[in-house]
């Protein structure tokens, strides 16, 4: 496939066209993805994620620059609101990552959530996959920001950063959306302004009386650990997300949170974390991609206009959304 062999061996044009193939989800995308899925898995994924005015975009930015300093090749995939308008993505790529477009060594694709639950577009994983494919060894997923729903990123990514800034009122937000069972590592972004610290404290008390859950990222305990714990890799083989404060406007911290990242992508990789979250990650999208066939199988087996008929009926109150999918399920079989 003269595509595939042009986009491994460097080609930006083909990476882009293939992106788009794969974000269309037309009939050309499957062959695509499966004459690239042998050349994966070399990449480490990480999920960005947060609150709208955390940084999120400004964060990954200093983070490009920063791995590009060491010689490492970026991909990013910036998940954005879709426009109602369009349908494509509300914010550009060029408009917020300017100062890196440019650099062979980054490439940059902004992605629309389409209406897609959970902060990142359906067809995140394939896209991941791709710049996986054409050799960038770090891939940085910002997803939307849309503040409850952002749990989705833990099962695309291998480390999960979540961002958190002063000032939002936001203390309790990370109890209410569940990021300390998603999060690797904590970020409080825009670290100069006041009341950083009480958020970097907040954070510890609900690590202290947060539960960490079984098998998360290496962690095997189910009870709750003190927050005078040392962060990172545990004696138990567990992992205690690390806090860090950072000023991406100025670059301050971002040093260091990458290289927490790194620290996390050693212990997955010293301890069977990676190959979980492998596991984890394969079971999400092989589950995305049996709903997706399996519903697209049975509307082209019904009758013209039988859908529309049960949805309204639906809304009429004559037949409940459950008996009406159990009656077209026993179409399909």
């Amino acid at each position: 496939m003269q595509l595939v062999d042009e986009l491994l061996a460097g080609n930006r044009r083909a990476l882009a066209r293939t992106i788009s193939i794969v974000e269309d989800g037309g009939p050309a995308a499957p062959p695509l993805l499966a004459a690239l899925y042998p050349h994966t898995g070399r990449g480490h994924v990480i999920g960005i994620t947060g609150a709208p005015g955390t940084g999120k975009s400004t964060l990954v930015n200093a983070l490009a620059r920063s791995y590009r300093q060491q010689g490492r090749t970026v991909g990013i995939i910036a998940v954005d609101p879709t426009s109602p308008f369009s349908g494509g993505a509300l914010l550009g790529d060029r408009v917020r990552m300017r100062d890196l477009a440019g650099d062979p060594g980054i490439f940059i694709r902004s992605m629309a959530t389409r209406g897609n639950l959970g902060g990142l577009a359906r067809a995140t994983a394939d896209v991941i996959s791709v710049l996986d494919a054409a050799g960038f060894e770090r891939i940085l997923v910002e997803t939307v920001g849309v503040g409850q729903a952002e749990v989705d990123i833990a099962s695309a990514a291998h480390t999960t950063v979540v961002v958190e800034a002063p000032g939002l009122g936001d203390e309790v937000q990370a109890i209410k959306a569940g990021v300390l069972e998603i999060a690797d590592l904590f970020a409080v972004n825009k670290a100069d302004r006041e009341g950083a610290d009480h958020t970097v404290m907040a954070l510890q008390m609900m690590q202290g009386l947060a539960p960490v859950p079984a098998g998360h990222h290496g962690t095997t305990g189910g009870t709750g650990r003190s927050h005078h714990a040392e962060a990172g890799a545990q004696p138990d083989g567990g992992w205690l997300p690390p806090i860090t404060k950072t000023v991406a406007m100025r670059g301050e911290g971002v040093e260091m949170l990458r290289d927490w990242i790194e620290l996390h992508a050693v212990h997955l990789r010293e301890t069977d974390g990676l190959a979980r979250r492998e596991v984890a990650r394969a079971a999400t999208e092989l589950d995305q991609i049996l709903r997706d066939q399996l519903i697209t199988a049975l509307l082209t087996r019904l009758p013209p206009g039988h859908l529309d008929a049960t949805l309204a009926a639906i809304a009429r109150r004559e037949i409940d959304p459950y008996t009406a999918g159990a009656q077209l399920l026993a179409q399909f079989s």
